[in-house]
C-alpha cells in the first residue's frame, strides 16, 4: 500500500455516525484548537467536555444531525446543524458546522461530513442551509461549502476580534431539497 500524504484522500475510509458520549473529548480536542489557534471561531476560550456534551444534546434534542467522521474507530472530524435563528419564521432554515481534525483537511474528511449533514437536513424537510464562515481568509471552509453547491452571499466586515485582529465572517447560501 502507498504511503500517506497529506493529499491522500481519505472519505473511502470514513466511517460517519451520530456522535455519542464516547466521541465528546476527541470533539472536544479538535475545537480546542481551533478555539485558541484559528479564527475560525470566535470564541476565545475553549468549553470543556462537559459543555460540548451539552452543545451536542442541545442538537439531537432539536432532531437535527451532530454527527463524527471516524477512521479506524478515531475521530477525524465532525459536524452538524441548528436551526439558523429562534424565531419562528426562520424554522425552514438551518445553519451547519463543521470542524475536522488538524492534519487531515483536503482529503474528504469534511466534505464527506457536510454531504450527510445535508442529506439529513434535507430528509427532515428543511429547504435553506446557510454557512456562517469565519474569518474571510478561510479559503478552505469557502471552498469545501462551495464544493457542495453553496453560494457566497455576503461578506459581515470587522464583526470578530481575536488574536488582536478584526474579523470577517462570510455568509454563505445553499437551497436544500
Amino acid at each position: 500500500m502507498p504511503a500517506m500524504t497529506a493529499a491522500t484522500p481519505i472519505a473511502h475510509r470514513l466511517e460517519i455516525a451520530e456522535a455519542s458520549d464516547e466521541h465528546q473529548r476527541a470533539i472536544q480536542a479538535i475545537y480546542a484548537h481551533y478555539v485558541l489557534h484559528e479564527r475560525c471561531s470566535f470564541e476565545e476560550e475553549a468549553p470543556g467536555v462537559e459543555e460540548m456534551r451539552a452543545r451536542r444534546a442541545e442538537v439531537q434534542r432539536g432532531s437535527l444531525p451532530y454527527l463524527v467522521a471516524c477512521i479506524g474507530g478515531e475521530v477525524a472530524g465532525y459536524a452538524y446543524a441548528t436551526l439558523y435563528r429562534p424565531r419562528s419564521a426562520y424554522r425552514h432554515t438551518v445553519e451547519d458546522s463543521v470542524y475536522v481534525k488538524r492534519g487531515l483537511h483536503g482529503r474528504g474528511v469534511g466534505k464527506a461530513l457536510l454531504h450527510t449533514v445535508i442529506a439529513r437536513c434535507e430528509a427532515a424537510g428543511f429547504r435553506q442551509m446557510i454557512a456562517v464562515v469565519g474569518d474571510s481568509a478561510n479559503i478552505g471552509s469557502t471552498r469545501l461549502h462551495e464544493s457542495v453547491g453553496f453560494q457566497r452571499v455576503g461578506t459581515l466586515r470587522n464583526v470578530g476580534f481575536k488574536f488582536g485582529d478584526w474579523i470577517d465572517t462570510v455568509l454563505m447560501q445553499r437551497t436544500l431539497g
